[in-house]
């Protein structure tokens, strides 16, 4: 087998959707010297067909079917058959854009000390139709003042050095947050980064573990951060322990209900935010419905406060003026600060939109 500078993972299942622009965008990077090795983690709709169609017809793509195991097991697979010096990583419904790998490469190169590099993402609907640019931190320096926020880097943006993906183990079984945790544990021993320029197009639909998963994927961000936490300050590693993030589990390792509760507000949010941009309306008040259940009575305020602030801007978007307005006074009595914020802004959600103001929440897809 012919040893390649980079490595290309991609881990499928019943992704024939998407599956054909996600793996052309791929074959037609300009830095071409790859290996593309794909995961049909047992697969009930035609993705076998089509990778296999590519795989006749392009010697870089190596497929490999399987019954299903997960995405975790997927991803670890792969990465463990990688030939290339580097592994990129990419997700069966998005768009790499054509200079990506050639960008991340030539930084890599030039930065030894990063062992983990992504970028920028341009959001689009099902369609394809363009929703909206967002970058992340650039410098390692910044990208630790909010290490235990899960939006730090996107998962499929990245190239990463083999060899710190091995000598932390690979991805650890902590489903829908798999990604956040292997960050966190390679930033314990080499920098990360992230370029400005817009890397891949980003697809955002109802399907994505953001929003299907959401519970889950809120308590396992939990989970992670604790985990860091702990490790840092040469503790033990609590997830060593745990074999189902479970609310209970995490509350016997020391996670409090505050802390899940804030957890899976921002796990709200992100998914809110998405649905919306999609033009998922009815999607994005049914996950914020949630708010009302009482299961969030603990999560910090200003967290609260946004997701009144895009229940607002919803009800505003399909014209029922009286919900809106009662969701947006909500918010400010969940959290008055709110007043303080850019009267501009305000002014013009009120009055166009209701825009975004605070852009800190997580928003990991």
């Amino acid at each position: 087998m012919t040893c390649r500078k980079l490595s290309v993972v991609m881990s499928v299942f019943n992704g024939e959707r998407f599956l054909r622009e996600a793996v052309e965008s791929v074959l037609a990077q300009s830095f071409g010297d790859f290996e593309f090795i794909i995961i049909n983690d047992g697969s009930s709709d035609d993705s076998a067909a089509i990778l296999e169609l590519y795989q006749s017809m392009d010697s870089r793509v190596i497929v490999h079917h399987q019954e299903n195991r997960g995405l975790i097991d997927s991803l670890n697979r792969g990465c463990s058959l990688a030939q290339g010096t580097y592994i990129a990583r990419m997700d069966a419904d998005d768009i790499s854009l054509r200079g990506r790998f050639a960008s991340q490469l030539e930084f890599m190169d030039a930065n030894p000390q990063v062992a983990v590099v992504g970028g920028a993402v341009e959001f689009i609907d099902e369609t394809g139709k363009a929703l909206r640019v967002a970058g992340r931190p650039l410098l390692h320096s910044e990208i630790q003042k909010v290490i235990f926020d899960c939006g730090f880097m996107w998962h499929p943006t990245v190239v990463m050095r083999k060899e710190a993906w091995a000598r932390v183990g690979g991805y650890r079984q902590i489903p829908h947050a798999e990604d956040f945790d292997l960050w966190l544990r390679i930033a314990e021993h080499f920098q990360l980064g992230n370029l400005p320029q817009v890397l891949l197009k980003y697809r955002l639909h109802a399907g994505q573990v953001s929003v299907a998963h959401c519970k889950k994927q809120a308590l396992a961000a939990a989970a992670v951060r604790f985990s860091a936490t702990a490790r840092r300050n040469g503790r033990d590693d609590p997830l060593d322990s745990i074999v189902d993030i479970t609310p209970e589990a995490l509350r016997q390792i020391g996670v409090n209900e505050a802390e899940q509760e804030t957890s899976l507000a921002r796990a709200y949010l992100s998914s809110v935010r998405n649905m919306y941009d999609s033009g998922k309306y009815e999607l994005a008040l049914q996950i914020l419905k949630a708010t009302e259940s009482g299961e969030l009575r603990k999560a910090q305020a200003w967290t609260l406060a946004d997701l009144r602030l895009c229940a607002a801007k919803i009800h505003w978007k399909e014209k029922n003026v009286g919900k809106s307005l009662r969701w947006a006074t909500h918010a400010v009595m969940t959290r008055p600060a709110i007043l303080g914020r850019p009267l501009k802004p305000l002014l013009t959600w009120l009055g166009a939109g209701l825009q975004f103001a605070d852009k800190r929440a997580c928003f990991s897809l």
